[in-house]
């Protein structure tokens, strides 16, 4: 079987020169990338090989580790888009999902220093806790929102909680049409992400108090920010908490429900209103992704002279 005859995941016109090295096969990658179940490290460092082998990682490799690693969210944010395709790309998605994007000071958010961003070995998304994060006119939409890292900071009794999260279809929400009219791109931030332009919900207003409240903040003790994609993210001060302390449900103040539902388990850790993402390295060892080494080598190493 020659070259041309092999099976491959390229629609037709788009097969391989007959230069390229098996390794470009996307077939035998997909197969590589299943045996060492998606280990995301080996991804980046696949990626920042060459232009050829990122270009196969952004459209193969990333989509795959996010349909394997949380198949009932990928399958809500691609219903209804064409051919599947995520705002930012896959491979941002697939950042958002594994990364915690770290802080800086902000206008409305003061730290004494910045922080990094870093790998994070598991993470949980509840589009119930995105609800929390919708003003009021906006619940129609749906927004996919992380439980946040904490973090401890030097000289402070309350840590610091950096969380992120994702919109379906954000080009259609009633949150975009809210932002377009309130306020403009912010000058200077950019998408950890994506590297897109962002907007502050906070310096829009469209901060709802049920936010503080799912976070376990004070009112005001929070921004986050969201990008022309569709991504957030957002810092807030987490209030320590005391063994009198009661559980408060998640009650929305507007309407009076509570939204508390608890779907099954599958095998793979996923439920319906959450989805945990958990990275599994495929040698067994405890590693970590710093946040150079991560948005790195998600990109092309161009500078190395790899081509």
């Amino acid at each position: 079987m020659n070259a041309s005859q092999r099976p491959r995941l390229n629609s037709p016109g788009e097969g391989s020169g007959s230069g390229d090295s098996g390794i470009l096969n996307e077939q035998v990658l997909v197969l590589v990338f299943e045996s060492i179940r998606w280990d995301v490290q080996t991804i980046c460092q696949t990626a920042s090989v060459s232009k050829k082998l990122r270009a196969v990682a952004e459209r193969i490799l990333w989509r795959h580790l996010c349909l394997k690693r949380a198949p009932r969210m990928m399958e809500t944010l691609t219903s209804g888009t064409q051919n599947g395709r995520i705002g930012g790309g896959w491979h941002a998605l697939g950042k958002l999902l594994f990364f915690c994007c770290g802080c800086e000071s902000t206008r409305h958010f003061g730290l004494s220093e910045p922080l990094p961003g870093h790998f994070v070995r598991q993470s949980r998304f509840s589009k119930t806790s995105g609800r929390s994060f919708l003003a009021k006119k906006c619940r129609g939409d749906l927004l996919y929102v992380s439980d946040p890292c904490e973090h401890s900071v030097r000289n402070r009794e309350d840590d610091l909680g950096i969380y992120r999260g994702v919109f379906l279809g954000f080009q259609k929400s009633k949150t975009r049409a809210l932002l377009i009219r309130r306020r403009e791109l912010e000058e200077r931030g950019r998408c950890p992400y994506c590297g897109a332009r962002v907007w502050s919900m906070t310096a829009a207003r469209l901060v709802p108090k049920s936010a503080a409240r799912r976070l376990g903040s004070k009112e005001g003790g929070l921004e986050y920010f969201v990008c022309v994609n569709g991504h957030m993210y957002g810092t807030c001060w987490l209030v320590p908490l005391s063994s009198d302390d009661e559980d408060i449900d998640d009650v929305d103040e507007d309407d009076g429900r509570s939204d508390n539902s608890d779907e099954g388990i599958n095998e793979f850790g996923f439920d319906n209103l959450t989805d945990k993402v958990q990275y599994d390295s495929s040698d067994g060892s405890d590693k970590d992704i710093n946040v150079f080494r991560f948005s790195n080598l998600i990109a092309t190493s161009e500078a190395n002279g790899h081509k």
